[in-house]
């Protein structure tokens, strides 16, 4: 089975390198599919130029898929569809789709991998943990003053060292085909229970700052966020931080045998690298 190629879908990306990394140690033939990526073991794959899939897709066994921007917008069902349609063509045997918990239009494209005919697994996550520090709230966190809409509800945030290590057995273990694995972290969480977690390790001030979301939209405008990103930071924050995800699942000790990572201890390790400590300037 390890000659057997698998591609990775984002494999810059957040889980994806990680996905990458895990099974390069575990003696996998692996392919990377990345946007602009090419060389070594890498092809060129983006979402938004379908020319580039087929030679991408060529030749795997298995495929683990990240969806850009989100599977949340409304062309994600179309290109998961044309995805899915190629991979057949393309003789993939199996699927493995990362998918967010509580979309309605990421569940449409669940929907599309599960009916394709292939096996497949939906890997279907809570927020991600290293938002916090590898996405879009890393800089405001680093200044000392987080501004976001005003959450709703609280969040079981996962890491995404869990996320790929599930993915990994998804990909490489048979009795876990054709299963959906909805993965949380351990507890539920507010934004600033989050922030003081941080604001504790570090042992600085954080500001943690809400605005109404047309308001804050504005001004990322504004500041050149692109619409579609716009678009999905209202999905997320008006429709789907209303409550529906405030529950945990164990599925990660179920996969894994052991529990998922607490935030604290994200934070603690993200810390001891220096994620968010205060930039200093020479006088």
């Amino acid at each position: 089975m390890k000659n057997e190629i698998i591609g990775i879908v984002g494999a810059t990306g957040k889980t994806g390198i990680r996905v990458l990394h895990q099974l390069e140690q575990l003696g996998h033939s692996i392919q990377g599919l990345s946007r602009g990526v090419t060389g070594g073991n890498n092809r060129s794959f983006d979402w938004t130029d379908r020319s580039t899939w087929r030679a991408a897709l060529e030749g795997l066994h298995s495929v683990y898929v990240t969806y850009f921007p989100d599977l949340a917008v409304p062309s994600a069902e179309d290109d998961i569809r044309a995805f899915v349609d190629l991979a057949k063509a393309c003789e993939i045997k199996h699927i493995v789709l990362l998918s967010g918990r509580g979309e309605e239009g990421a569940q449409r494209a669940e929907d599309v991998v599960i009916s394709s005919g292939l096996e497949w697994n939906i890997v279907r996550a809570s927020w991600f943990m290293q938002n916090f520090s590898e996405s879009f709230m890393h800089d405001g966190l680093k200044a000392g003053e987080l501004v976001l809409p005003v959450p709703r509800a609280t969040e079981p945030f996962i890491d995404v060292d869990d996320i790929a290590e599930v993915a990994v057995a998804a990909l490489t273990r048979h009795e876990l085909r054709n299963q959906l694995l909805e993965i949380t972290g351990p507890e539920l969480l507010s934004f600033i229970d989050c922030v003081e977690t941080i604001a504790t390790t570090i042992g600085r001030d954080i500001r943690f700052t809400t605005l109404p979301v047309e308001t804050y939209l504005e001004a990322a405008r504004n500041d050149g966020l692109p619409d579609d990103i716009a678009w999905l930071i209202n999905e997320l924050f008006v429709n789907v931080l209303d409550g529906r995800n405030e529950s945990v699942t164990d599925t990660v000790e179920k996969v894994l045998g052991r529990p998922a990572r607490r935030f604290s201890s994200y934070v603690k390790a993200a810390a001891s690298k220096g994620i968010w400590a205060e930039e200093k300037f020479p006088i």
